[in-house]
């Protein structure tokens, strides 16, 4: 008899999930899926609106990377209005996004996926949190508190708020940054590196003892896409998209926002409410690629900061040419936190950057734009149309975990093949299968606009739990 084990929820992550794997009638893993099972449709909503307040309704979509939403959808409204932004508001975008890198990598790593790393895949999941990583060695457990409180008050301070922030317009900021503000920010920067130290000399002492775990984690060939800069170090706010193969090929380069909706198309799947992005020249899914800071650091020749560069320069060590193990994504956001400190450190001191002149004005001069940017789970684009009056007609939004997505299918597949034997598993084992899906730290209310026709089941329900009537699509 043929066996469905269900892992529902999927936990440690960001919205709602499951993980399904079919066993055939030997115990053996014919196949898995990671479903994404909600949907919020935020094209659609947009549709009737101005276009200069996108910006603040995308930064709803998410709670943890607000500010990407923020950026990708001011640079398609600066292309309706076709100006370029001053420059110290390009800056402070930059030193925002690098805020938020800092606090959401230190959110994933630490929060979400040191317990395992910590504790161990077959801990007890009644102490498997960061509660449990605090009591275990407090050092860990305050350098993670510590690097997301650092971020996030970097965010605060620039924007008013730490959470849905609208300082972030089409045309700049809305203000400037003060001078007691940037200094405040420079003398919280050496505890910030202290702990971003810490967290990676402790994860390259333990990370061999996971040997197994990173040889079956989304471990395989693949593309890999991600913004990178003119001079070949790593980009988070401006630049084009550079699309490499497995074996370190150039497959497309100079992907700008305008340009995006040429190579990348997007295919819809029943199990899941997410789309599965795809470079349409191979087709799907052999067109399929990963994005993110395992990407980011394959693409990049450098960090462009002292401390990440050496840091940069081990990870690339790890292997003869890409790095395809995605257990290596826990690396890279530490490699990536360090740049973000060091990147702060080096905005603040540039001359010009308290300049008062932060905000370009214009009204629509194109009926259509397009923006992108590196969230920190991976590139995010922004594409809208417009009417003569401004309104939005048409919305589309590719997120960083659609383009992970059928990587993460992949990985789901090839942890439970390995591990799950004649039909037998442990806590531990469906947890790893789980670990698989955390090391890309998908983000899933930001990635459900799916298209098409979707299953949809709507159940009246009277208030004693009887079901009164059901509607299924």
């Amino acid at each position: 008899m043929s066996q469905t084990i269900t892992i529902d929820p999927v936990t440690r992550l960001e919205g709602h999930g499951k993980i399904t794997l079919q066993l055939n009638s030997q115990g053996e893993v014919e196949n898995a899926h990671f479903h994404v099972t909600q949907v919020r449709g935020f094209e659609r909503f947009s549709e009737g609106r101005p276009f200069y307040e996108m910006p603040g309704l995308m930064a709803r979509i998410c709670g943890i990377c607000p500010v990407s939403h923020l950026i990708a959808s001011a640079k398609a409204c600066e292309a309706i209005m076709s100006v370029r932004i001053p420059a110290t508001a390009a800056a402070l975008r930059r030193m925002l996004n690098l805020a938020q890198m800092v606090q959401s990598h230190a959110l994933s790593f630490f929060y979400l996926s040191s317990p395992d790393l910590l504790l161990g895949m077959e801990s007890d999941p009644a102490s498997r949190h960061i509660f449990g990583v605090a009591a275990a060695k407090p050092e860990l457990g305050r350098a993670g508190v510590g690097l997301r409180r650092f971020g996030q008050h970097i965010i605060e301070l620039l924007a008013a708020k730490r959470i849905h922030p609208g300082w972030v317009v089409p045309g700049g900021v809305t203000e400037p940054l003060a001078a007691a503000k940037r200094d405040e920010i420079l003398a919280m920067i050496p505890e910030a590196y202290a702990h971003a130290t810490l967290a990676l000399e402790w994860y390259k002492r333990i990370a061999d003892g996971f040997r197994e775990e990173i040889n079956v984690f989304a471990n395989f060939p693949s593309l890999f896409m991600s913004l990178i800069g003119d001079d070949g170090a790593i980009e988070l706010t401006d630049g084009a998209l550079r699309l490499m193969g497995a074996d370190g090929s150039l497959i497309d380069d100079g992907i700008t926002a305008a340009r995006f909706i040429e190579v990348i198309g997007e295919a819809v799947e029943p199990y899941s409410y997410t789309k599965f992005a795809y470079y349409k020249p191979l087709g799907y899914p052999e067109g399929s690629y990963r994005v993110g800071p395992l990407a980011r650091l394959n693409i990049v020749a450098k960090m462009g900061t002292e401390r990440a560069d050496k840091e940069l320069a081990e990870f690339k060590h790890l292997a003869p040419g890409l790095v395809q193990g995605s257990f290596y994504y826990h690396y890279a956001r530490l490699i990536e936190i360090l740049y973000g400190i060091e990147k702060i450190e080096q905005i603040l001191n540039e001359p010009n950057i308290l300049n008062k002149h932060v905000r370009a004005s214009a009204g629509v001069n194109h009926l259509e734009g397009a923006g992108q940017a590196e969230a920190p789970r991976g590139t995010l684009h922004h594409h809208y149309k417009v009417d003569e009056n401004g309104k939005i007609t048409w919305a589309n939004l590719v997120i960083a975990t659609g383009q992970n997505n059928n990587a993460m299918n992949r990985g789901v597949l090839q942890a439970a093949r390995y591990y799950v034997k004649d039909g037998k598993f442990t806590q531990g084992i469906l947890n790893r299968v789980e670990a698989v899906v955390r090391t890309f730290d998908p983000c899933l209310s930001c990635s459900t606009h799916a298209m098409g026709t979707m299953p949809l089941a709507l159940e009246l329900v009277s208030a004693e739990g009887e079901v009164v009537d059901r509607v299924a699509r």
